[in-house]
């Protein structure tokens, strides 16, 4: 835990109360907020997992307008850090700015001036910002007492929202001094949540996840033996749904395909994906965001920063990759709280396609002595930009590899991404042993959460409490709202309380090491563990061979 000064002493709850009723209107603070409010004010550093508009933003406002000193928020989207600076100011919390590559160097000097003057209780980065060594130098000296990441989940590399240069944030944080460090994220399961309090370094936090329910949301899951079927299914039932709506698909060539379909049919929809020109991409996002198109029919690419109350379904045409990524998704739906459709079309071949991207191969031998020879041949630290043209390979490539050599060891990343070698004497091939045994367990753990995929779709239990248990939020099925529950289908046939493995609680397995109890189904326990993912195994033989022992609980 990191020191607490009289200056972060907490203040009395009256003082939170009264920022949050001034400020905010706020008549009181929602689930989860002053629970981390209360751990920044003390100067812990605080993970926080809520859904959007749970009031995340809410947490670091009222905890940096009681913490004397400027607060830096990292930040990944311009329009994000523009809605924050406008929000701050119309709620008179003090003055805020941001800094990012829309801002020209005029407004950045004036932006830093004001910072180094005391005059900003708020600064807004976008993350490639503190790789700007006069930037990063003056952020340095204006002492921040507190450090934001939002939309945290960037920084893992499990899912399709990492960015490379979320990579830097953890020795940023330790070079300013390691000022209380708050980490916000819509969505992170436990894999996730470690790598982010690794990452960024982050001291005996305090983990605060809540109101992972989303009860408006109706779950429902709709199975075809023929993938033809299943197509033609799909797009009947989203040419017949209240608009406006967003569709999911797994390939570029699915998106365009029924987009086009559905435009045939008189529906006003529009293709999104990485592979279309910028301007497209962002003519498709304006159209849909004012409501002059209906359905965005979109790969992975479309979602993140976006914010469309009104949306009424959210369609997987195809299967999410893993359940973090499906409820992230689905999550875009009925964020006005009115009723919305999460409804996934599945046909069991589509696990294929998931399978296969989970199974990728370990770096090449001659790309990892290529990378290497590179860092330590270059006269100055080189930065990812600098190693890829070199390689001839992506920045994310790059970055990827960059993250496995320095999760072993081998490369270190400074705060302003310089890269440089942390173990001199290990030579490629032992690298290379070491890398192709951390890609192995990888891939292991990201079959098994291929795996739950799966059986959240063909389950016949309550879809929300699956998919909760998952996120660790216990609820009591039924819920009411998701198929199953609808069809009479739940039972509860085992006594979760009565288990010597409670939810949340740590075990230890003879051949898998420790893991943390997921989840029951029926007389089923599903466990995470860190080397070999999710395994469901029979409680009924857990429980007679004496497979797993109890090790404690969570934090």
């Amino acid at each position: 835990m990191s020191e607490t000064s009289e200056d972060k002493a907490e203040p009395a709850p009256s003082k939170i109360d009264q920022v949050a009723a001034k400020s905010f209107g706020f008549e009181r603070l929602r689930p989860g907020q002053r629970e981390a409010i209360e751990a920044v004010l003390s100067g812990r550093d605080t993970l926080v997992v809520m859904p959007t508009g749970s009031g995340k933003s809410a947490i670091f406002q009222i905890a940096g307008t009681l913490t004397p000193g400027a607060t830096v928020v990292v930040s990944p989207l311009i329009a994000l850090q523009q809605d924050q600076v406008e929000s701050i100011e119309d709620l008179e919390l003090g003055g805020a700015a941001q800094i990012n590559s829309a801002v020209g160097a005029r407004k950045r000097e004036e932006v830093l001036a004001h910072l180094e003057q005391a005059e900003l209780e708020f600064i807004f980065l976008a993350p490639e910002q503190l790789a700007n060594e006069e930037t990063f130098s003056r952020v340095r000296d204006a002492c921040p007492t507190l450090f934001i990441v939002d939309e945290a989940h960037c920084i893992s590399d499990w899912g399709h929202d990492f960015r490379p240069d979320y990579l830097r944030l953890g020795a940023a944080i330790e070079e300013l001094g390691h000022p209380t460090t708050i980490a916000l994220t819509a969505t992170a399961a436990p894999p996730v949540r470690s790598e982010i309090v690794e990452r960024l370094g982050m001291r005996s936090p305090a983990v605060i996840v809540q109101g992972f329910d989303r009860p408006n949301l109706h779950l429902t899951v709709e199975r075809h033996v023929d993938q033809d079927e299943k197509r033609q299914a799909a797009l009947d039932w989203v040419a017949a749904a209240e608009k406006p709506g967003i569709v999911y698909a797994a390939t570029r060539r699915a998106v365009e395909e029924a987009a086009a379909e559905l435009t045939a049919r008189g529906v006003r929809a529009v293709p999104y994906h990485a592979g279309l020109p910028a301007v497209e991409r962002d003519a498709a996002q304006t159209s849909f965001m004012s409501d002059e198109a209906d359905v965005m029919v979109a790969t992975i690419a479309f979602g993140m920063g976006i914010d469309k109350p009104n949306v009424r379904f959210v369609v997987h045409y195809d299967v999410s990759d893993s359940i973090d990524a499906y409820y992230q998704e689905i999550g875009r739906a009925g964020r006005d709280g009115l009723p919305a459709e999460a409804k996934l079309f599945y046909h069991p071949n589509d696990l294929n396609l998931r399978r296969f991207q989970a199974s990728g191969g370990a770096p090449e031998e001659r790309v990892i002595e290529e990378l290497l020879a590179a860092v330590r041949d270059n006269p100055t630290d080189p930065n990812i930009a600098d190693l890829a043209p070199t390689l001839d390979l992506s920045p994310r490539t790059v970055s990827r590899l960059v993250t496995q050599l320095e999760d072993i060891g081998v490369l270190r990343l400074s705060a302003e991404g310089k890269i440089t070698t942390a173990s001199k004497g290990v030579g490629v091939d032992a690298v290379v042993s070491r890398l192709t045994e951390a890609h192995e367990r990888r891939q292991t753990i990201e079959r098994t959460r291929v795996e739950m995929m799966r059986q959240y779709a063909e389950t016949q239990t309550c879809r929300r409490e699956f998919i909760l248990s998952y996120f660790g939020q216990i609820i009591e099925p039924p819920c009411g709202n998701c198929d199953s529950c609808e069809a009479g289908g739940v039972h509860t046939s085992l006594d979760v309380a009565a288990t010597p493995y409670p939810i949340g609680s740590l075990v230890d397995h003879a051949a898998w090491g420790e893991g943390q109890v997921i989840r029951y189904e029926d007389h089923k326990i599903v466990v995470l563990f860190e080397d070999a993912g999710y395994r469901t195994l029979s409680l009924d033989v857990v429980t007679e061979e004496g497979l797993l022992r109890p090790v404690g609980r969570t934090s």
